[in-house]
């Protein structure tokens, strides 16, 4: 049977307000961050998922917290469902990297996946991860529909490896996913739809 993951974004952090790399870091919610998981939350209201998954990460639990409230459910934390690291470029701007490195930046422009930043989580493993972290969602809701709260990249490259389409152009085919928007995918086992793409949570069904 076919699962339908609604997959969100978490809200602003005072990092992204800076279009700063969060990566693994540990980054607050904004104050509109916070209006916009309470968006989200009307939304889970109203289209009543049977379960909340979210990344361990406090920006995305933050975010997911109170969607799980209104619905009375408990929020399922996957490990998995992290945001990929991303090495030097961790609390920096582009434009800063740009001043003392601007040929990691360029490679990077140029092709995300080979030109990865330094020390960054490789680009395959992380779409991969992110993948099975989705998949397995699936396998454990047949013919049910759930919310799941994580991040830009990782969620990026996981729709990428779910849908066949090159990590490399990840950037291009996904340019980004709003705050708090909603992806909804169907699983069927290792068959993935695109239901609908960065659907702002205020606009619901």
């Amino acid at each position: 049977m076919v699962a339908r993951l609604l997959v969100a974004r978490h809200g602003q952090t005072e990092w992204h307000a800076e279009n700063r790399y969060a990566g693994s870091s540990d980054v607050a919610l904004t104050e509109e961050g916070l209006r916009q998981a309470g968006e989200l939350a009307g939304f889970a209201e109203a289209v009543g998922p049977s379960a909340v998954f979210c990344s361990p990460q406090s920006r995305a639990r933050r975010t997911a917290e109170p969607s799980a409230e209104a619905l009375g459910l408990s929020l399922r934390v996957v490990e998995d469902l992290r945001e990929v690291h991303f090495g030097l470029m961790e609390g920096r701007t582009r434009d800063e990297l740009a001043v003392s490195d601007p040929g990691a930046v360029a490679r990077f422009l140029a092709d995300p996946v080979t030109g990865a930043f330094p020390g960054s989580e490789p680009t395959a493993k992380a779409a991969a991860r992110g993948a099975s972290a989705l998949r397995a969602i699936a396998a454990e809701v047949p013919g049910e529909t759930v919310l799941v709260v994580a991040h830009n990249t990782l969620i990026r490259l996981s729709l990428c490896e779910l849908l066949g389409i090159p990590l490399e152009t990840y950037r291009t085919v996904f340019p980004r996913l709003d705050n708090a928007a909603v992806t909804e995918i169907a699983i069927d086992g290792t068959r993935t739809g695109l239901l609908r793409l960065n659907q702002p949570a205020r606009t619901r069904y």
